[in-house]
């Protein structure tokens, strides 16, 4: 009796949880008229139409949006993985003057909200001239490869952590440099951390709106989230049918990027000394 319950209100939550993606679905398939009378999960009739208006709205194709928030969540991952890498070995693995004192001012970013940052970071890149520049994803991507998400480098010093010292001191024995221990023994025992920072880093950059939005000006430029923006006009006609269609294929990337690699990101939170 006890497991009917506990399976009936997981049923229950898993249906608060997939509501709003039901009701997204729902509405993507319904004209204007009906988005604003008919407020059930099913369109009444079927208006496959939105998803080749939405397509073709704007000037620029929203393939282009599309292709914009693969190169700028690719190369985040890219930068990330590599850095935060790098950064986590050096705290983790190295001796250094200070190096619990640096460790500690980079889990302290930790508490400084994002909305924070942007102002700094805008003017700064701004005086740059990567603002609005020939490439205008600069200041979207040149951060990444600089090892500035401390959650990544804290979530990879703790795998590293749990890593034996042993492998280390034996490759010294045999010769080994620094490098050459972070080549051999490091690298390939973190490929768990390193899935998990993918993933993250993937997810959220694909979801991100307010960093893309500030940075970026131009239409060609646009990510899928900004795009989405547009078709919300307060001096013209809202294309709401459209926007829910396009939201709902915007969300497909992040599913199967989650789904190819769910195991993976168990493993690697796991291993990674996140465990509640």
């Amino acid at each position: 009796m006890r497991g009917r319950l506990r399976l009936l209100a997981l049923i229950l939550i898993l249906l608060v949880v997939l509501y709003p993606l039901i009701w997204m679905v729902g509405t993507s398939f319904k004209s204007p008229e009906e988005i604003a009378s008919n407020i059930g999960l099913l369109p009444e009739t079927f208006t496959p139409g939105n998803f080749s208006s939405g397509w073709q709205k704007f000037d620029v194709n929203f393939g282009r949006f599309f292709l914009n928030s693969a190169m700028v969540s690719g190369l985040t991952v890219l930068g990330n993985t590599i850095s935060c890498l790098l950064a986590a070995y050096a705290f983790g693995r190295l001796r250094f003057r200070m190096r619990k004192f640096w460790f500690s001012i980079m889990i302290a970013t930790l508490l400084l909200p994002g909305h924070v940052l942007i102002i700094p970071q805008y003017i700064l890149f701004r005086n740059l001239g990567w603002v609005g520049g020939d490439w205008p994803y600069l200041p979207l991507l040149v951060p990444q490869f600089l090892a500035t998400e401390a959650f990544f480098v804290f979530l990879m010093v703790q795998f590293m952590r749990g890593i034996p010292r042993e492998l280390d001191e034996a490759a010294k024995i045999d010769g080994a440099s620094p490098y050459s221990i972070f080549q051999h023994v490091i690298l390939p025992l973190s490929r768990p951390a390193l899935v998990t920072t993918a993933i993250f880093s993937f997810i959220w950059t694909w979801n991100d709106f307010f960093r893309q939005l500030v940075f970026l000006s131009e239409l060609e430029d646009y990510t899928a989230p900004v795009a989405l923006t547009l078709f919300i006009d307060s001096t013209s006609e809202s294309s709401v049918g459209p926007m829910f269609a396009m939201s709902l294929l915007s969300l497909v990337p992040v599913f199967l990027f989650f789904v190819a690699f769910q195991r993976m990101l168990v493993e690697g939170i796991n291993t990674s000394g996140l465990k509640g």
